[in-house]
């Protein structure tokens, strides 16, 4: 049996990633390479509308979520998507090379795509790093403190009187007799909800 979960362990932090008309949250960034403008790798979903934005456009941003990041924009950018609402619109941004950047940040890196590698479920984006800053010194939010904390950080509450499913990979809560047949964030079937008590 496969307890995926053990993927939680694998040391990696939480980004805003950005990009011209969208944006999401990724944990899957790696630095590839060194030098005056080092390579910087990011995993996106393919189903993600991000993913799609990312096909066309020439730049990516990731801003660098810390531990005391406002919750709304951990809820904003992963739990919903810019086909349904606009992401920026109560979000504090600062635009540079073109791409937005989360204010509430510890600092942000903006890339241009010189590669796109197609994978099972993701799409594995590699920039070169043009632009870069830090704005505070705190400790970063790491992806297992983000599992270890979703709930409180998004609280994701079920609907009173109803019954309600969460994913037990992403945290998406669905109300309803079922869970969906699969997750509208993460993709993962109907078997990887269970019902909220």
């Amino acid at each position: 049996m496969k307890n995926k979960k053990i993927t939680r362990k694998i040391t990696q932090g939480m980004y805003i990633l950005t990009t011209t008309n969208g944006g999401c949250v990724v944990d899957a960034v790696s630095q590839i390479s060194s030098g005056d403008n080092p390579l910087i790798s990011v995993a996106v979903m393919k189903s993600n509308y991000t993913n799609e934005l990312l096909q066309t456009n020439t730049k990516f941003a990731l801003s660098v979520v810390g531990k005391n990041i406002n919750p709304e924009i951990i809820k904003t950018f992963g739990y919903n998507s810019m086909r349904d609402i606009n992401k920026f619109e109560n979000i504090e941004t600062t635009e540079i090379n073109e791409i937005k950047i989360i204010n509430d940040s510890l600092g942000y890196m903006v890339c241009e795509i010189i590669e796109r590698i197609d994978n099972d479920t993701h799409t594995l984006f590699i920039g070169k790093l043009v632009n870069c800053d830090v704005f505070k010194d705190e400790e970063a939010m790491s992806y297992q403190y983000f599992q270890e904390h979703k709930d409180e950080l998004i609280q994701l509450k079920k609907q009173e009187g109803q019954t309600s499913w969460k994913c037990t990979i992403c945290g998406y809560i669905h109300t309803g007799d079922n869970p969906p047949e699969k997750c509208p964030l993460c993709g993962v079937p109907a078997d990887m909800f269970v019902k909220v008590e």
